[in-house]
């Protein structure tokens, strides 16, 4: 069995600045790709950011320059550094984790952690 565990949402005034922390665990070979995705009220849910294990990023258009991705392979950790926010980043984020487990490949989400933004 896998865990996905996020932590580090809030409420944040504009232009201010929060991280999230995700951490995989449990029978895990190896992990593949780990993001972030968000889904605001009414909307669909999103990538915001996500990162390969070699390092390979990419970043939805709206985050470019005020988001940074980082993990780190040996913890299955990622983290989401949120700079400038703005209103519109207000949502649930959730944690993705793209998994080797002794049952095969698998995709595992968190329960997810909310962030708002006050204007």
């Amino acid at each position: 069995q896998v865990q996905v565990v996020e932590s580090g949402g809030g409420l944040v005034q504009a232009g201010g600045s929060l991280r999230l922390s995700c951490a995989a665990s449990g029978r895990i070979f190896s992990t593949n790709a780990m993001g972030w995705y968000r889904q605001a009220p009414g909307k669909q849910r999103e990538l915001v950011a996500a990162i390969t294990s070699g390092g390979s990023i990419n970043y939805a258009d709206s985050v470019k320059g005020r988001i940074t991705i980082s993990r780190d392979n040996a913890k299955n950790t990622v983290l989401l550094q949120m700079n400038s926010l703005k209103p519109e980043d207000t949502a649930v984020y959730y944690c993705h984790a793209d998994v080797w487990t002794p049952t095969g490949r698998h995709d595992y989400w968190g329960q997810g952690t909310q962030v708002t933004v006050s204007s």
